[in-house]
């Protein structure tokens, strides 16, 4: 059974998402709660959240020349700008997508063993590892940098985990050739990863729990909090109003 939502209720829809919130302090710890990542990995949040805001600009749009006075008088409540925000959106969905083509399992798994000949014994396809891991490091490090330099102290601590979670794996992930910098950022020596075992890779990357995991679940997180973020533009007017009505209708009820 879905889960429906009042369509002419103004409402703030983040408590569906309370569980998720992670503070400053305690960034690293509540990564613990993995399992309550499950629904965001499948895709159901962000879909949701895509859909929302995807109706909202909508709607926007529609009304915008009868909301062109009232937007005049509005007070924006975001730290950071809607371009900036939406970057930071693009780079996280960047980053799951690269995180998580490391973590397909199967026939389709970058750490399925190859056997080209019978007589051969199977062994990893290095170059393709490389190339996905490689792929990651960029998206990481886009995805650091630029959440790093939001304002919204929301955002900066989701950064701060994300560097959080690097910074307890630096010592495995130098074993296959990967450095963590003084900023958090990550450097990859191909020489040195090529002649890693395949194995450690695997166990950072591949494995559901592991290093790849944690970091694809907080680029959701980081994504989510963009996109709340980004509905503090002119959310009130002069006057204490709100400037925008916020309705999903039943959208939930098709992701679920």
């Amino acid at each position: 059974m879905g889960i429906r939502i009042n369509v002419n209720a103004r409402q703030d829809y983040s408590y569906l998402f309370q569980s998720m919130t992670t503070s400053r302090g305690n960034s690293l710890g509540n990564l613990n709660f993995l399992s309550d990542y499950a629904s965001i990995k499948n895709g159901s949040y962000g879909k949701l959240m895509k859909a929302y805001y995807a109706k909202d600009a909508a709607d926007k749009t529609a009304s915008k020349g009868k909301d062109t006075e009232t937007k005049k008088n509005s007070i924006s409540t975001a730290a950071d700008s809607a371009k900036t925000l939406s970057e930071i959106e693009k780079a996280a969905d960047a980053m799951k997508e690269s995180a998580d083509s490391l973590l397909v399992k199967g026939s389709k798994s970058v750490f399925r063993k190859k056997n080209e000949k019978a007589t051969v014994s199977e062994e990893y396809d290095t170059d393709a590892i490389y190339k996905a891991v490689s792929g990651f490091v960029t998206d990481y490090n886009d995805l650091l940098s630029k959440t790093s330099a939001a304002s919204s102290k929301n955002l900066q601590s989701k950064a701060d985990t994300l560097a959080a979670v690097t910074s307890a794996n630096a010592k495995l992930l130098s074993r296959v050739g990967i450095t963590v910098n003084s900023d958090s950022s990550l450097s990859l020596d191909e020489e040195a990863f090529k002649k890693s075992d395949m194995g450690t890779v695997k166990n950072l990357f591949g494995t559901t729990g592991a290093y790849g995991y944690k970091v694809s679940a907080q680029a959701s997180m980081i994504d989510y909090t963009a996109a709340k973020e980004s509905t503090k533009s002119n959310t009130y007017t002069a006057n204490g109003t709100y400037s925008n009505v916020y309705s999903a209708g039943n959208i939930l009820n098709s992701f679920f």
